[in-house]
């Protein structure tokens, strides 16, 4: 296998409480810690891996976004990705239209592996990866927590509602990774250093073909709701004539 692509977004630290601002149009992001998506990190660990025993003979890493998204990209690259790539827009894109725009970088690339993770932390749509396989025509495997390669042949073994199921997919092909399937390595000065070095293009989304339109408009953001204060109660049917009480459960 050639080349790895592995998708990177700027979202919000998973570390960062997230603030809402007052009139409700979505979250404060100025000041705010931005980091790769956890679940893109490790995409992005698990290619480095396959490089690292000899299956990939490079990495690439592709961001979609503002110009502000070279950070995350950077953070790859010190990671160990070879090269980046940006697809600089301005506008918020809904999944159909990254999946689109993903699709035409691997026209590009040509890579024989496309890596992501199962979901991004800001909208936990969980559609870019299917959808990418959609229109790339290729197999797809989601939710891995364990991936091997042999040859043109990869084998993942996928986080389901009813426990670990194993399949086997023809390469070239894409794969979304779950919590379980390893854990980032540490990124450490020396590297941050020579990422500065490593090339990052960046291109225009009108050059790949794609507009960004938008299907869906979010009307309005809130908070959950606070949690209530908990009651004590002095027995088992004192629990039960509570739970009743609130629809819960019925006798």
């Amino acid at each position: 296998m050639q080349r790895v692509m592995v998708c990177l977004k700027r979202v919000v630290d998973y570390n960062v409480r997230v603030r809402l601002k007052p009139d409700g149009t979505g979250a404060i992001l100025d000041g705010v810690k931005m980091s790769i998506n956890p679940f893109d990190e490790i995409a992005l660990e698990e290619a480095l891996r396959l490089k690292e025993r000899g299956q990939a003979s490079e990495v690439v890493v592709v961001s979609l976004g503002t110009a502000a998204s070279q950070q995350q990209l950077r953070t790859g690259l010190a990671m160990g990705a070879d090269r980046a790539i940006l697809v600089e827009t301005d506008q918020a894109l809904e999944p159909l239209t990254l999946a689109r725009a993903l699709k035409a970088l691997v026209d590009r690339e040509q890579p024989g592996l496309v890596l992501l993770g199962k979901q991004a932390i800001d909208g936990d749509n969980n559609q870019t990866a299917q959808m990418l396989a959609a229109l790339w025509r290729r197999p797809q495997a989601t939710f891995v927590s364990e991936l091997n390669i042999d040859g043109e042949v990869a084998t993942a073994v996928r986080e389901v509602d009813a426990g670990l199921e194993v399949i086997e997919i023809d390469l070239p092909a894409v794969v979304s990774s779950d919590l379980r399937l390893n854990e980032p390595r540490y990124v450490k000065l020396p590297e941050i250093m020579k990422a500065k070095k490593k090339p990052l293009d960046t291109i225009a989304l009108a050059e790949l073909g794609i507009e960004a339109s938008r299907q869906f408009q979010v009307l309005h953001t809130q908070p959950p709701p606070e949690r209530q204060k908990g009651i004590m109660v002095g027995s088992v049917a004192d629990l039960v004539a509570e739970l009743e009480k609130r629809g819960l459960v019925h006798g």
